[in-house]
This record gives C-alpha cells, structure tokens and sequence, in this order.
C-alpha cells in the first residue's frame, strides 16, 4: 500500500463536483484530517477483519473511546452512558471526569449481573459501555445480553475489544460499535499509534428521540440528515454514524491518524491471525504454570475461569483462537511484587500492552501508584498484583524469566 503523505489534495476539475465532495454528495479527497488514501484502505481492510459496515481511523484508542461516545451525544446536557466499573483507567477517566464536563454523565453498572444494566437505562441514555475482556482486572462482560437489552431499549452497546482482535468479533455477538486501540495487538510491535472505531451495522439509530443529531439536520455540518447523505455517496455511504464522526467530530477535533501510522498498522494488521494464536497459546501456558507456582498466591486467566464468569467467556470468545494474552497474578506482597519486577530479564517493564515481546507491569508501583488503596483493591489490584502480556517469544525462554524473578522473592 503506498503512503500518501499529503495533507491536501489538488482540486482538479468541475467546481460544482468540488463543492459537491466537500458537502458529502460525492465521493472525494479533501484533506487528511479527514480523509487519506492510505488511512482510508486500513479504514476498509479492519471493517472487513471486523466483519463491520465499515470503520473510522484515529490518533490513538483514547481518541476512538472519546469519538465514538460523544458522536452519540444530543448535544444538549443531560445525556448519559451506563458503563462496567472495570476499564483501563484513562479510559475510566474520560468517562467519570472529561464527558462529566461535557454535561455527560456516567452510570455504573455490574457486568456480572446484565439486569443492573437494563435497569440504569432511562431515556436520555445514549450507549452502554465496557471492554471485552477488561484491562487489567480480567472481567468478561456478557456482549450478547447487553446487546439484546441495548436493542430492546433503543441503546446501542459500546465495546472496546482492544485486548482481544480476533479471538472476540463483537459484531457476531450483536454490540453496535467496536473501538480498538491499534496501537496495541493490531499494531504487534509497540511502534504506532492509531485507534479504529468499527460500525457493526447491527443497530439503527432513525426516528430515536435520543438522537436529534442523527433525524433532524445537523448544524455542524451545514442542516445535513446523515441518513439521507448516504444516499450520495459511494464509499462513505456505508455508515450514517461514522460518516457523522468523520465530518463532524474527527474534522472540528483534529484527532486525526498520520497516513505513515496507518502504513505501518496495515503491515500489522496482515499477521494479527498468526500473532494472536500465538499470544492466546503461550498465554495459556504460562498462566497454568503460575497457578502451579509455590511463590504465586493466586492466577486470573480467562482460561481458567470458571461459574459464570467461564460461561461469559465461552459465549464471548473464539476458541479458536484462544482466551487472549493477558494474565494476572498475585504474589506475597507489595515488597514481592517489587522485587519481582527488579529480577525480570528477557520480559519487559512497561505499562504498555499488544506487544510481540512479553511486557510486565506492577501496577501499584506505576500505572496505580497515585490510586487510593481502598479503590485499587476494590478493582482488583493488590500490592503482590503483577500484569503479564504474554509475547510470542519461545514460551520455555517466558517460563524461565519468570521462574528466575520468582525465585528472587
């Protein structure tokens, strides 16, 4: 795929085709804010892997989670998203504290019981909201159930499936909209930045009170009906709602991906398959071994998961793929956990995750060091808490690091 590194395009030939592509009725490049050759074949190319309508390229995950929340808003105060506790916590972040701002509130709801959901939802709801398998606290959320009660309720369900491409397709599960962060597994190598927001085209959102934008015109972009300007456009014409994101949210924000960052996620991107099997395999190892290990009190993997939380990921996740490629585990204390970390070689301290290298984080000492205990342990992270992303190295040489930081506690 070539890289078009420009940020604007000529504007060759009629001007009443000119004006028509600037005011979505034809196809066309304006600049790449908006639009970019090279983004838009990564753009088409994930809504295939995703099985999705289509799909809309960004700066970064935050800036997917944030375009594909707030593209839903009616715009006026008052609106509100009911959501699982269990997130990245930047993401928890834009939800508790920036949208709140924005005069969007927050809802919380427990992933493990669908109903408290259903029950949250009034008529100014606009998405439910949680991540597939959640970062780092390992809770499956029940995509089939929140769809089922999004539909029934008029509410399209939100997931974001950054820790497992692949091995979860949202789309098949019925959830209206999938956000990544690219930056992670679709990437593979810690290089690039980028986040993808995917339409499943599972969900309409025309004669739906709680969303003026997408019925009535649009101010933002001169009284257009999205629905209606599908109707005049070819390629963009699959998705009224990333249409809408694209020339009104991506546009006035900015949060716009390089076309060098979307070359290298589409070098990423042709061997995710065989990466993920890979994680998904040696993950799977590594966590039996832990849960064998003298020095480990306790393991999470998906993949030994059991009760209800197993038949949530059964229901959830590919097997033919696996259970995804992170694993958390606890050891003695605050002191072990550090000291563990202090005595890691060939796996890598980061707080990064989707890396083809194994990377080892201790969340009490960088990603959770500023979080009051009684609300990181509430969440699930203790002092001895370690998060492994387990890479597609050989597994013998990821068993022998952590069998030597181990035995240093």
């Amino acid at each position: 795929m070539p890289i078009y590194q420009n940020t604007a395009y000529e504007l060759d030939g009629d001007l009443n085709h000119i004006a028509d592509v600037y005011n979505v009725k034809a196809d066309g490049f304006t600049y790449t804010r908006i639009i970019n050759p090279t983004t838009r074949a990564l753009e088409k190319r994930y809504a295939a892997v995703d099985m999705g309508s289509d799909s809309l390229a960004v700066a970064s995950g935050q800036a997917a989670t944030f375009l594909a929340i707030v593209n839903l808003s009616s715009g006026e105060v008052g609106d509100n998203i009911v959501a699982s506790p269990y997130l990245y916590g930047n993401t928890w972040n834009l939800l508790h504290n920036t949208l709140k701002r924005l005069g969007i509130s927050v809802r919380t709801a427990d992933p493990r019981r669908p109903e408290t959901f259903e029950r949250a939802i009034d008529d100014r709801t606009i998405c439910l909201f949680g991540e597939v398998i959640s970062n780092p606290c390992l809770i499956p959320l029940p995509v089939k159930q929140l769809a089922e009660i999004g539909r029934k309720h008029g509410v399209p369900l939100v997931v974001d499936n950054t820790t497992t491409p692949l091995v979860c397709r949202p789309s098949d599960l019925g959830a209206a909209i999938t956000t990544y962060s690219a930056t992670k597994y679709i990437c593979g190598h810690g290089t690039t930045l980028g986040g993808l927001i995917v339409d499943n085209g599972k969900f309409s959102y025309r004669g739906a009170s709680r969303f003026p934008l997408f019925n009535s015109p649009d101010e933002a972009h001169g009284g257009i009906i999205w629905r209606n300007a599908l109707q005049d456009v070819d390629d963009l014409g699959k998705s009224e709602v990333l249409l809408k994101a694209r020339m009104t949210w991506l546009r006035d924000t900015g949060a716009a991906i390089a076309p060098f960052a979307s070359f290298q996620l589409i070098q990423g991107l042709e061997t995710l398959p065989l990466r993920m099997k890979q994680h998904c395999a040696n993950a799977r190892i590594v966590a039996d071994v832990l849960k064998e290990h003298p020095k480990v009190r306790r393991v999470f993997y998906p993949g030994l998961f059991e009760g209800a939380d197993r038949e949530t990921v059964d229901q959830t996740l590919n097997p033919a793929y696996g259970h995804g490629a992170m694993v958390m585990f606890e050891v003695e204390d605050e002191q072990a956990g550090r000291k563990f970390i202090q005595n890691v070689d060939l796996m890598y301290h980061v707080s990064n995750v989707g890396d083809a290298r194994t990377l080892v984080t201790h969340p009490v000492s960088t990603t959770h060091t500023t979080v009051p205990r009684e609300k990181r342990e509430a969440a699930g992270i203790f002092g001895g808490s370690i998060r492994l992303c387990v890479g597609i190295e050989d597994v013998d040489d990821i068993v022998r690091d952590l069998d030597r930081a181990l035995s240093a506690i």
